[in-house]
Formats: structure tokens, sequence, C-alpha cells
């Protein structure tokens, strides 16, 4: 025969809130430092410019002819359509590989070592500076931490 439950102390079941998770600053700025490595290693323009295909405030995608790519670029929405030619004489695959190996030193080191210093540098400071940054922004009200 099935054993019953007793209505005693251990059969009730607590239920704990779901809370929407804050938006970590820390966690998204490194993903955005990463980003930036990434795109500046395979593609030599900066997170900013490969998204908006801007060189020097203006909009240049595949205006100049070298072997900096953006991403209208790629869309095939600037000057120099998709599958065509990119960095002068060169095809999609040269340039990338060109790039990669001139860059893969410093997208190495960036990849790398920017997650790890930023989680030392968190570890550091994270009683002197962070915990007061975020009782202050919880009493204000913004759904963030740092």
């Amino acid at each position: 025969m099935p054993r019953r439950k007793s209505n005693g102390r251990f059969s009730k079941t607590t239920r704990t809130r779901r809370r929407k998770p804050k938006t970590n600053l820390t966690n998204l700025a490194v993903s955005a430092l990463v980003a930036n490595s990434i795109t500046q290693g395979m593609f030599n323009a900066n997170l900013v410019d490969f998204a908006t295909g801007r060189m020097d405030g203006k909009y240049k995608a595949g205006a100049d002819g070298s072997t900096r790519l953006t991403l209208p670029e790629l869309l095939g929405v600037g000057s120099v359509k998709l599958g065509g030619n990119y960095g002068g004489s060169y095809d999609l695959q040269s340039v990338l590989m060109k790039n990669f190996k001139e860059n893969w030193a410093t997208m190495a080191v960036g990849v790398i070592l920017i997650p790890v210093a930023a989680k030392t540098i968190t570890k550091l400071i994270r009683k002197p500076v962070i915990l007061p940054a975020n009782r202050m922004l919880k009493s204000v009200g913004l759904d963030v931490k740092v």
C-alpha cells in the first residue's frame, strides 16, 4: 500500500520566485571588446566601422580597394558586390586569410586575455567599488548590475 504524505513540516513545498536576470554591464563590455578584437583581426575594421561600413566618418563600403572589409560590403550593399573583387585583385577567402595571417597574434591575445583580465579586475575591485555601485543602481531602480 502506498505511503500517505503527512501534513507535517516536511510535506510543504516552497516555491521560489524566478526573477529576470539583471543585465551584467561587465560581461557586455567584455563581449564587445572580444568582438572588436575579432573584427579588427579578420576584417581590419573595428566593430562599429565593420557593422556600418563607415571609414573616417564617411560611408565607404568597398570603395577603398584595400583588405578592409565591412558587413555592407559582404552583403553586397557597398560598391563591391557579393562574390566580387575584394581588396583590389583578391577574392574574399584570400583577403580573410591575408588578414588572419597578419593579425592572428593580436586577435588571439585579445580573445584570451580580455576575459581573463576582466575577471581578475572584477575580483580585485568587487568589495570597494562594485558592491556599492550595484546597491546604488538597485536603489535607483535600474535593472542592471556591474
